[in-house]
């Protein structure tokens, strides 16, 4: 394949609360195997979830909060401060709830808010969680990045016939200057980054969250439906961990290593 321009990081997101608002940086440091400083690092957990303690080990995604069930969640904003862990919601531009996340009276008073909101969809009142050292609460069992072709959304929209907003798959790394479905080339290569080596794992396979449009909050496409109709699979990104860490930057170009040798 000719290349006619350089594949770079388009956007850099995190989502420090499961299912709750992306947050877009320019720069982020990389540990080798861990995910990007707070991704996922706290969550929601349905009431009917029984747990002691605030922390807790990776968990499946239906023991969550999530917008696969609850797409109302996109209807809000939120905002996580590093300095002091505290989470700001607000709803319309006005904030509603506000809490510490790290302190007891901070996550009642966020586990009160969603329980309101969510009312049955939430199973009781939720209850604040944060993942304890070295794992990650997303829907993978290790601590990744999910890197995003935004060709391949383009192509994708082929067949919705509308336009896809890339937020739907909340992922880490947003890429351009690729071909449509390149990176599922990419498993098993290594990738250089600013100052960080990722080694790309797996594809990501996508289930009916991404039906959620992230400006509206409505159920307006079928994501999953599409991509099998359109491509005979429902997978849209892939995963990586980080083998080697250092600074990346928006902007930064990859250099994609050779196929691993059979």
């Amino acid at each position: 394949m000719l290349r006619t321009m350089s594949i770079s990081i388009a956007s850099i997101y995190r989502h420090p609360v499961k299912s709750l608002t992306p947050e877009r940086l320019e720069q982020v440091t990389l540990e080798p195997g861990q995910a990007i400083p707070n991704d996922r690092r706290f969550a929601l957990l349905l009431g009917s979830t029984p747990i002691e303690g605030a922390s807790t080990e990776w968990m499946p995604k239906t023991k969550f909060v999530a917008l696969v069930r609850s797409e109302k969640l996109a209807a809000l904003e939120t905002r996580f401060d590093d300095a002091t862990d505290t989470l700001t919601v607000l709803r319309d531009h006005k904030q509603v709830s506000r809490g510490k996340l790290t302190d007891a009276i901070g996550r009642i008073s966020i586990e009160e808010f969603f329980g309101a909101y969510l009312g049955d969809e939430a199973k009781g009142r939720p209850k604040v969680v944060e993942a304890e050292g070295g794992h990650v609460l997303s829907d993978h069992a290790k601590p990744v990045l999910s890197l995003l072709n935004l060709a391949s959304v383009k192509d994708l929209e082929r067949v919705t016939k509308k336009p896809v907003d890339p937020l739907r798959f909340r992922a880490n790394l947003w890429l351009e200057g690729l071909e449509p479905w390149e990176e599922f080339t990419w498993l098993g290569r290594e990738i250089t980054v600013g100052g960080a080596k990722l080694a790309v794992t797996e594809r990501i396979d996508r289930c009916p969250a991404t039906n959620v449009n992230p400006q509206t909050a409505e159920r307006d496409l079928n994501i999953p439906k599409a991509l099998m109709m359109g491509f005979r699979h429902q997978d849209m990104g892939v995963y990586a961990r980080v083998l080697e860490g250092g600074e990346i930057k928006t902007g930064d170009t990859l250099e994609v290593g050779p196929p691993a040798a059979l």
